[in-house]
């Protein structure tokens, strides 16, 4: 497991005693210790879907990338990307994936076997856009996950200088990092920028951290004339919560602030199992 610091000073904070994990096993999960303390993840999942609509009930995933990188050495430890068989693709002219090349021979059962490997050897799993990619998994063929997901959109405040709006799509973050971008709606292609991503950030640790704080949605109180600074400080307009402008946001990210917020719904542990 990763080096435990503090969430306000960044310094790392003096271990407890107790039993340490043993070498070569399978890293434990990071865990929320304490307020304002949590664990570095030592490893990441990135892992991106491509499906055949929007909605799990009637749509299906057909395509599973994912990366498993290492972030005290910035370092792409394994890769894997494979086709699930699908009858149809409604998302085709999205994803430019035909229906009847999913069909085709390959060992999509046996890459699911490594896919579950894969998980259980991160900390953490990541995405953009993390409340549609992780809302496939538990429903057959995909495994059960029981990780933490950390959003790349919605939960790391990426640095100021980077000019990113609050909500980037993985093209415009892949740019503002200086990496090409070849080629988009592809699995594996879209995990390879937020990899490219990660190894170019020297406060890597400091960004995962502050993403993995527990967050709730919170409306902005403020008044039709003052409604651009909810605007600039990345909250929405009748997105989720009509006739209001919302966000996600930790306890840390709502103290800095210029307006005052209300909390909407029960704060959500992003780190609980």
């Amino acid at each position: 497991m990763g080096e435990q610091l503090d969430l306000l000073s960044g310094q790392p904070l003096k271990s407890s005693s107790g039993p340490t994990q043993e070498s070569g096993s399978v890293p434990a999960q990071s865990t929320l210790l304490a307020p304002n303390s949590l664990l570095v993840p030592n490893s990441l999942l990135i892992i991106d879907t491509e499906t055949s609509g929007l909605d799990p009930s009637e749509h299906q995933c057909l395509e599973v990338g994912s990366i498993l990188f290492s972030v005290p050495d910035r370092a792409v430890l394994a890769q894997q990307s494979f086709l699930l068989p699908v009858s149809s693709n409604a998302a085709e002219p999205i994803n430019r994936i035909p229906a009847s090349v999913t069909q085709l021979p390959q060992p999509w059962r046996e890459a699911l076997g490594y896919l579950t490997s894969l998980i259980a050897a991160a900390d953490v799993l990541v995405a953009h856009n993390a409340e549609f990619d992780r809302q496939w998994f538990g429903i057959d063929p995909l495994p059960v996950v029981q990780q933490p997901w950390l959003c790349t959109m919605e939960d790391i405040r990426w640095p100021a200088e980077r000019q990113l709006r609050s909500r980037p799509s993985v093209r415009d973050l892949a740019l503002a990092y200086d990496i090409p971008v070849w080629a988009a709606h592809r699995a594996l292609t879209d995990c390879t920028y937020l990899a490219e991503v990660f190894r170019r950030c020297d406060d890597l640790e400091t960004l995962l951290l502050r993403g993995l704080e527990p967050r709730q949605l919170m409306r902005a109180q403020v008044s039709y004339d003052n409604r651009h600074l909810a605007k600039d400080a990345g909250f929405r307009w009748n997105d989720p919560v009509k006739g209001a402008w919302t966000r996600r946001l930790s306890e840390r990210e709502a103290s800095e602030l210029a307006f005052s917020v209300v909390g909407v719904e029960p704060p959500s542990e992003q780190l609980a199992a």
